[in-house]
């Protein structure tokens, strides 16, 4: 389910870091969960990997586990959530479908910056 087919034998310490998430993933996975929450599975990962994880987690997503996310990486989670909220120091900001999210000005000051504004 998380694409380690090939590097099933291989010990624990002799993983990258993208067959590192994609073994937490599997560990996750083995108790069969409902819902499977993920803690900035995407720290530290390079675009390629990035990438990678995406289609994973929208591929496990595919098979009906609800996916709680959080993650910093917006363009990520862009592509990867169907509903967004967003939380700044405990105070919730908004909730929403994210095109609707990213758009709200306190989002847009808390997390997203003065250039997202003028892309957006």
């Amino acid at each position: 389910m998380v694409g380690m087919e090939a590097g099933a034998d291989r010990i624990a310490g002799g993983l990258t870091s993208i067959q590192h998430r994609q073994m937490e993933l599997a560990r996750a996975l083995a108790g069969k969960p409902r819902i499977l929450f993920l803690d900035e599975i995407l720290a530290g990962l390079g675009a390629s990997e990035v990438n990678e994880m995406i289609d994973i987690i929208k591929r496990l997503a595919g098979t009906g586990i609800t996916i709680v996310i959080i993650e910093h990486t917006m363009q990520a989670m862009l592509r990867l959530a169907d509903h967004f909220i967003v939380l700044d120091h405990g105070t919730l900001l908004t909730q929403g479908k994210p095109q609707d999210v990213i758009r709200e000005p306190a989002v847009i000051e808390a997390y997203l910056g003065k250039r997202w504004r003028e892309r957006a």
